[in-house]
């Protein structure tokens, strides 16, 4: 429990730390969203508006630590302002059509990932030089020596405009509406199996050469040597001696690959135009939309912060080490 209290108040201070940043570095960019605004409407607007757009937008001439309070007061409120590219639409309106698509992607993608890499990783270490290990980790790790977006640009091209296998844009298709139905949740999944490739084959090499290495430590335990020596069935020496000792440095490294797979995400997401956080970060960046751009990285930082906190709670739960020191 200490444990967990200890990081618990980390998170706590690396929350309010991202929190600052995040309010602090679209103030000293040049240029602020009221201007923008005011521009895009092309002399439409009258001169005294700029004041009133300034103060919906949160950047007013009060003393910074003002500004400050007030920002953190309206976030505690859930209140994260008025966005520029989709004005007079809220922030957390614009941001929640966005977040659910990009965690299912990258939910998706990641939970195959560790999945399937760490179970490739017990199978290879255990049957030692087998083709599985010789072939596979080289194969991995060249494939995963690619930026993400540069594998989401091959499978498009390849299995998008030349087969023909795979949609190439967009979540579902144009001619349906979102509902729970059959034909909807097989649009999504077809829409999906190109950007959620794409990640998967970018990271499935660490996980499977993070599980290998852990694995070849600890069959040279001696709990191994006894479980052999006992009589115990090879499949339960492997998955509950074996793999589940050395699956603690996969689990760790889970939480703090997740934040790597949320950025690859958001540039996959652009790649196919999948409508997800990146398509709305690009979207504001082009409109210098900084309540925007505020909402999603602060929504990224708190997500792969609570996910890294749970992995906590899962390696306490784990390793019986960690609740005991």
């Amino acid at each position: 429990m200490r444990h967990l209290l200890r990081n618990l108040g980390l998170y706590a201070v690396a929350a309010w730390a991202s929190l600052t940043l995040n309010f602090l570095i679209p103030r000293l960019m040049p240029g602020d969203p009221a201007s923008t605004m005011f521009a895009r409407f092309r002399g439409e607007l009258q001169p005294e508006a700029i004041a009133a757009l300034r103060e919906a937008f949160g950047f007013t001439d009060a003393p910074l630590h003002e500004q400050y309070f007030t920002y953190v007061g309206h976030l505690f409120q859930g209140d994260l302002g008025l966005s520029v590219s989709y004005f007079p639409a809220k922030v957390t309106d614009v941001i929640a059509t966005g977040l659910g698509w990009t965690l299912l992607l990258s939910g998706v993608a990641v939970i195959i990932s560790f999945v399937l890499g760490t179970g490739l990783g017990v199978i290879a270490t255990w049957k030692r030089g087998g083709w599985l290990d010789s072939v596979m980790p080289p194969v991995l790790v060249f494939l995963g020596a690619f930026p993400y977006f540069w594998l989401a640009m091959v499978l498009l091209y390849g299995f998008g405009f030349i087969l023909g296998a795979f949609p190439v844009r967009h979540a579902y298709s144009d001619t349906l509406a979102p509902a729970f139905s059959g034909e909807f949740i097989f649009s999504v999944v077809q829409h999906m199996v190109l950007p959620a490739s794409a990640i998967v084959i970018a990271t499935l090499g660490g996980w499977m050469l993070s599980m290998r290495s852990a694995m070849v430590g600890v069959l040279a335990e001696d709990y191994i040597t006894m479980a052999n020596a006992k009589g115990l069935s090879q499949k339960r020496i492997m998955f509950h001696y074996a793999a589940r000792n050395a699956l603690l440095p996969n689990v760790t490294g889970f939480g703090m690959a997740l934040g790597f797979v949320l950025s690859g995400s958001l540039l996959t997401e652009i790649v196919f135009s999948y409508p997800g956080q990146g398509y709305l970060l690009i979207q504001a960046v082009r409109n210098q939309d900084y309540p925007l751009m505020q909402g999603i990285f602060l929504t990224i930082t708190l997500a792969v912060l609570g996910a890294n906190l749970l992995v906590d709670i899962l390696y306490v739960w784990l390793d019986p080490r960690a609740r005991t020191n």
